[in-house]
């Protein structure tokens, strides 16, 4: 059964970081993507940013370019966003998700392409 976990949230003054864990497990594909979302109360769901893992390549909303920095650790099916100066409209449960063998750029797709979303975790950010 495939099954992502994330961990790592928590609430964080204006300016601070957080770093968020996202935990592949039960899949065996060599080329995949692992995409970090999220949602605010009364709000879409919103893809935040993505990493292809067979070649690093990834994808960052603008909201969040030169704040947030995404990266993975094969070996360890586990996928990392360090998350810094850190805004209350970065408040929201993150997830993460799984796209199988992507052609192209994890960017070109969106949300509803991901699978085996995981539980999410919150992000609390006070001003």
């Amino acid at each position: 059964e495939v099954q992502l976990v994330e961990s790592g949230g928590g609430l964080v003054q204006a300016g601070g970081s957080l770093r968020l864990s996202c935990a592949a497990s039960g899949f065996f594909f060599d080329d995949y993507a692992i995409g970090w979302f999220r949602q605010a109360p009364g709000k879409e769901r919103e893809k935040v940013t993505c990493i292809r893992v067979s070649d690093s390549s990834t994808y960052y909303v603008d909201s969040v370019k030169g704040r947030f920095t995404l990266s993975s650790d094969n070996a360890k099916n586990t996928v990392y966003l360090q998350m810094n100066s850190l805004k209350p409209e970065d408040t929201a449960v993150y997830y993460c998700a799984l796209l199988y063998t992507p052609l192209g750029s994890c960017g070109d797709y969106d949300v509803h392409d991901f699978r085996s979303w995981g539980q999410g975790t919150q992000v609390t950010v006070s001003s």
